[in-house]
């Protein structure tokens, strides 16, 4: 076994047979190597438990990241030994740490095979009452804690060469009225998604980014279920503005978000990038995830606009808030 180099592990670990056994190229032949392991943060419910789902029906072993204890209890009630749950919050440099340091103890420092980066939230609101905080909150989860975690797993992913997959979405290719912190931070991990695969290639890292669609999770009723209380957050001004624009967009935004897709096709593609020979760069999953992209890239900005405008239920007639406030003004009189 001392003449196996690590080339030649990482290649053992991507041929890996169901036996456990794989012949090296000197010839030597190792027994029970151990199952293949991923971790998969978010892992609590949605994308994040589907492929929980998926990794454990294929034999994986899993670490579910989450935030809170209950959920992890549940997913071990759920799943037995098949799943070591993590306490693991990404905004918490310190549990991320730990989450990489629990990780490293149960496999014995044998290597990690998978990274999969599914923990996001989103928010509704206008960039023109865009709080600070609440930027910083929403990309300190999007894009700063999504990297803390892949730098802290990175280690143990270069061991067995594993593999890195996150989930950005298709809006990080158009934007959409009220869907600015959501659709940025997404932009903005899948460029460094993209600029991590490029740098990790030459130490045989894949990196596949997943950009899905419509997909009916409970995430949805977090972010759009409740838009009256969105409504109240704003300042008087800010509510009279945007209020029924707001409940025009939340209204169909959810009615198409509950009959998207189901969170499997999205676990689907998680599986085909942790186990095919060649992962794609990106996979493209759920309803309108390739319309949505396609529009972006060919349509001129002001047609695309009016599509926009028209999918949302915005008023599609430049100045038309202003011309409404005119006429309230001139009828109160």
């Amino acid at each position: 076994m001392e003449s196996i180099t690590l080339i030649e592990l990482c290649f053992a670990r991507e041929l890996q047979l169901e036996s456990g056994a794989i012949r090296f190229f000197g010839g030597d032949l190792v027994n029970d190597l151990p199952k293949k392991a991923v971790v998969i943060t978010g892992a609590s419910s949605g994308i994040g438990r589907a492929a929980v789902v998926r990794m454990v029906q294929s034999g994986w072993r899993v670490f579910g990241a989450v935030r809170k204890a209950q959920d992890g209890d549940r997913l071990r009630s759920d799943f037995g030994a098949s799943i070591t749950p993590l306490i693991l919050d990404v905004t918490d440099r310190a549990s991320v740490k730990a989450g990489a340091e629990t990780v490293s103890f149960e496999l014995h420092e044998s290597g990690l095979d998978g990274l999969v980066n599914v923990a996001g939230v989103g928010k509704v609101r206008p960039v023109e009452y865009m709080s600070q905080d609440g930027l910083r909150e929403i990309f300190d989860i999007n894009i700063f804690g999504q990297i803390a975690v892949t730098q802290a797993f990175l280690p143990l992913l270069r061991t067995t060469c594993g593999r890195i997959v996150n989930i950005t979405s298709v809006g990080a290719h158009i934007a959409i009225p009220f869907g600015s912190l959501i659709n940025a931070s997404k932009s903005a991990f899948g460029i460094l998604s993209d600029t991590l695969r490029l740098e990790l290639h030459p130490f045989g890292i894949q990196v596949s980014v997943i950009e899905p669609g419509a997909i009916k999770t409970p995430a949805v009723d977090k972010t759009l279920g409740d838009v009256e209380a969105v409504i109240r957050s704003l300042p008087a001004d800010g509510a009279a503005q945007y209020g029924e624009m707001l409940r025009a967009f939340a209204r169909r935004a959810y009615e198409r978000e509950m009959n998207g897709s189901s969170p499997d096709v999205v676990a689907q593609a998680i599986h085909h990038a942790l186990t095919a020979t060649q992962p794609r760069t990106r996979y493209r999953v759920g309803k309108h995830a390739t319309l949505l992209p396609f529009l972006a890239a060919v349509l001129p900005d002001r047609l695309l606009d009016k599509i926009r405008f028209r999918i949302v239920g915005m008023p599609g007639k430049f100045g038309a808030a202003k011309l409404i406030d005119e006429r309230k003004v001139k009828d109160a009189a």
